[in-house]
């Protein structure tokens, strides 16, 4: 797929571009972004070079994730990142992180819910998924106000610095948000 621009209320989201790189790695040193996102620690510019030439260039050519920076306008900072991967049989999952001086004002859950609807209409996504560590109480506070239903805690379900650790898993369906489902869903008894 060729990357696309998505716009909310108050946000562009578009792909990464080599421009962005320097501020890739200056907003990653942020030590709460190095703790709690699967990245590598210390955070190098060889590491943001790789992100923005390989892994998100790479994610959009071959269709397995779709990864964008977050923006109030073209041209302004970036405020943070957000991502559609692993697709598994109509099931995404999503993944972000916003700059220390760009959170709590409700951007991240703004471009979740913007994402998120873009999968289910232009994906025919069917169930996307939110995992964070245990702990991370930034992420599932986002993930909670963009509606999604915290299901359980996963034992060693994400691996981060070289490490399995338990993960709060969440999703969200297209119901959820008043968008049909491409396929029927049967939920089970109550």
């Amino acid at each position: 797929m060729d990357p696309v621009t998505l716009t909310t209320g108050r946000l562009e989201l578009r792909t990464f571009v080599p421009a962005d790189i320097d501020e890739v790695c200056a907003a990653v040193q942020d030590p709460e972004i190095q703790r709690w996102v699967p990245i590598p620690s210390p955070y190098a510019r060889v590491d943001a070079e790789y992100f923005v030439r390989r892994m998100v260039t790479d994610g959009w050519r071959l269709d397995t994730e779709y990864t964008f920076a977050l923006r109030t306008e073209a041209q302004g900072p970036v405020l943070g990142a957000i991502s559609l991967h692993h697709p598994r049989a109509g099931t995404w999952e999503i993944g972000f992180w916003a700059t220390k001086e760009h959170r709590g004002r409700g951007y991240m859950t703004e471009a979740v819910l913007g994402l998120a609807r873009w999968a289910f209409t232009d994906l025919a996504c069917t169930r996307l998924e939110w995992r964070a560590e245990v702990g991370n109480v930034g992420s599932r506070t986002v993930a909670e106000k963009a509606g999604f239903t915290i299901e359980g805690v996963l034992r060693s379900g994400l691996l981060n610095k070289e490490v399995l650790r338990d993960c709060w898993i969440g999703a969200l369906l297209p119901s959820d948000l008043g968008l049909p489902c491409p396929l029927p869903y049967l939920p089970a008894p109550a």
